[in-house]
């Protein structure tokens, strides 16, 4: 979908949007069932979360995905495996934008930096993170990339290491930037309850 296919999506969604705690909280229908929550920072417009839900095969609602933010608080599982999932030492991997970069974080990983490489995969449209100690692998997408169809820059990727976190930051391209600050003026439209739910029905 390319990126004004995505902003036109956004606006055809419901959507009902409530400040709560110094942040703005979005909840996103789509035409076809799904559902997206986004929430953004009052003060600077940072997006902290974006989770998605998907009606399954059979018509129910789906789980909470989260596609930015930590994970720690989706409903998946009991309690007592939420809480030793956490407390584990398997690395975790989560999505932490800033305003200019897409970023990840993989933490419990200890490895000394020369031992990673992450790489683009271009036919895949993935990006993979390998260890020469063989160790760990992972290959994660960039899903704003391919809502808008824009291919991925192995020059726009980089990573760093410090206290076992690997930390993997993509700069976005001026496409995202702009649609980003569309969607914020669009959001901005918007009649928002505090503490409470309002519709806004699109025009």
């Amino acid at each position: 979908m390319a990126a004004r296919g995505w902003l036109e999506s956004l606006r055809g969604a419901k959507k009902t949007a409530v400040v709560q705690e110094g942040k703005r909280k979005v909840h996103y229908v789509f035409t076809d069932g799904a559902e997206m929550v986004e929430e953004y920072e009052i003060s600077s417009d940072q997006l902290k979360v974006r989770k998605w839900k998907q009606k399954t095969t059979l018509g129910s609602p789906g789980q909470w995905q989260f596609e930015v933010g930590e994970t720690y608080s989706r409903p998946a599982g009991t309690l007592e495996q939420q809480l030793i999932h956490e407390s584990g030492s398997s690395p975790i991997f989560t999505r932490q934008d800033t305003k200019t970069c897409f970023q990840w974080r993989i933490r419990n990983i200890p490895y000394p930096k020369n031992v990673y490489t992450v790489t683009v995969d271009s036919d895949q449209r993935c990006c993979i993170v390998r260890t020469s100690n063989k160790k760990y692998y992972k290959k994660f997408n960039v899903a704003d990339m391919d809502r808008c169809n824009l291919p991925l820059d192995s020059s726009a990727l980089s990573f760093t290491h410090a206290n076992n976190t690997l930390i993997i930051t993509y700069q976005k391209p001026t496409a995202i930037l702009q649609l980003e600050q569309e969607v914020q003026q669009e959001l901005k439209k918007m009649k928002v309850a505090e503490d409470g739910d309002v519709q806004c029905k699109t025009q």
